[in-house]
């Protein structure tokens, strides 16, 4: 009798579902390496630099000159390549077979960089082509892979993969500051090979992802694409447009001033536990975040965390001693967490079946702000008093003006598609 209630508890229907959420979990989990063994890269990159410049006979300066140069290339190598991923995404297996060369090629210059290095001021251009090449092809790892989320996974699912892929993100944010301590005094041909042998074996399976997410298991019935109005287009602009200024309030707040605000009621060698507050409010707060997501929308969520961020970074600015602080910084960290875990779920909603283009631009649109943030602090503005102010409500302006944008159009959208019932109208 028992056996015949649990044949009967066993539908039919339920394996494909127990099936999709083992899947889903596959792929989350893979995506979040992928991110994490390259963000991981990147920072190896940023702390080895100036010591490979300058074996080179590069100054002090031409350091900051080639990070400026990354992230503009940056700003239109990740638009052209989630472009690329929509042309390439109806022809099975061609897109992971790009993505996987150009890794290879990624790979292959990353790893080159200190042994050229080391042949000294002779190997000037060499590093220098070595480096835009490096950054060119590893926006292959940025906007593809998530535009086959985009296009073959199942709607519901987007916002639990989109967690897991920010957690990569999150974590290598909070492992950095160690890193850039441990790695210092090191020899950098082994941390780049250590990192390039990981990030290629990673990305080696990326034609098992696309190959699962095709195959349906992600996506059962809901696989066809909806057809989008127009105005998903202007809605598309305004979202690139929001997510700009929200990743500038986060560069002008994290990078240039998280540090002296801690300095305050801090040592200067507490900044190795103190800033990963952040990344640890980043990667907690995600995972609640993204069934809100599911159910109300990225959009929603996106301008709510903006305001939540805003009021954390002033009551930071604010706060009269350090837990006051620690807990500001916590908040802020939570609310970009949210932000960007439901701005990949949002740029899949609004991109009307041009999910890599869209998801190219919000990662060029986080570029753009990078570069912002460096051109200003290698211009002065962080050490001139004149700024202070700038500086201080820049980051709560840039968070509250664009979350209220958002939020206003998310609730407008949510009670018209309540009212009509319309899917077109759904929340995004």
């Amino acid at each position: 009798m028992s056996g015949t209630k649990a044949a009967e508890r066993a539908k039919p229907e339920d394996v494909p579902v127990a099936e999709a959420s083992a899947s889903t979990g596959k792929v989350g989990v893979y995506l979040a390496l992928l991110q994490l063994f390259f963000t991981l890269g990147w920072t190896v990159y940023v702390v080895y630099l100036p010591q490979l410049a300058a074996k080179v006979g590069l100054p002090a300066t031409a350091v900051i000159i080639i990070l400026l140069i990354d992230q503009a290339v940056f700003t239109i190598t990740d638009t052209l390549m989630g472009i690329a991923a929509d042309r390439m995404t109806p022809i099975v297996g061609r897109l992971s077979r790009v993505v996987i060369w150009l890794t290879v090629v990624s790979c292959a210059a990353f790893v080159a960089l200190p042994f050229v290095a080391d042949l000294g001021p002779n190997a000037k251009i060499a590093l220098i082509a070595l480096t835009l090449v490096w950054v060119v092809t590893s926006s292959a790892l940025r906007a593809p892979p998530l535009a086959l989320l985009g296009k073959f996974a199942a709607r519901p699912s987007i916002p639990m993969l989109s967690c897991l892929v920010m957690l990569g993100y999150g974590v290598a944010g909070a492992v950095s500051p160690y890193l850039g301590v441990v790695l210092r005094n090191h020899d950098p041909r082994i941390p780049f090979v250590v990192s390039t042998v990981v990030l290629l074996l990673t990305a080696l399976s990326m034609s098992w992802i696309e190959r699962r997410l095709r195959e349906g298991r992600l996506s059962a019935p809901e696989r066809a694409p909806i057809k989008m109005p127009k105005s998903y287009g202007t809605l598309a602009l305004i979202f690139i447009v929001a997510m700009l200024v929200l990743a500038l309030g986060y560069q002008l707040h994290f990078s240039i001033n998280s540090a002296p605000l801690f300095l305050r009621f801090a040592k200067q060698p507490d900044l190795q536990w103190l800033m990963p507050v952040y990344w640890i409010g980043f990667n907690i707060a995600m995972f609640p975040a993204s069934f809100v997501t599911r159910r109300l929308g990225g959009l929603l969520v996106i301008g709510c965390a903006g305001l939540l961020g805003a009021g954390a970074v002033f009551g930071m600015e604010n706060a009269g001693g350090l837990n006051a602080m620690i807990a500001m910084q916590f908040m802020a960290g939570a609310a970009w967490g949210c932000i960007l875990m439901s701005a990949v779920a949002a740029a899949i909603a609004v991109s009307g079946g041009a999910e890599g283009k869209v998801l190219g631009l919000m990662f060029s649109a986080i570029a753009l702000a990078t570069f912002t943030r460096i051109a200003a602090v290698a211009g002065g503005l962080s050490r001139n008093s004149a700024y202070e102010a700038l500086l201080q409500w820049a980051p709560i302006l840039c968070w509250a003006l664009a979350g209220a944008a958002l939020l206003f159009i998310a609730v407008a959208r949510l009670r018209k598609w309540r009212q009509n019932d319309n899917l077109a109208d759904a929340p995004v």
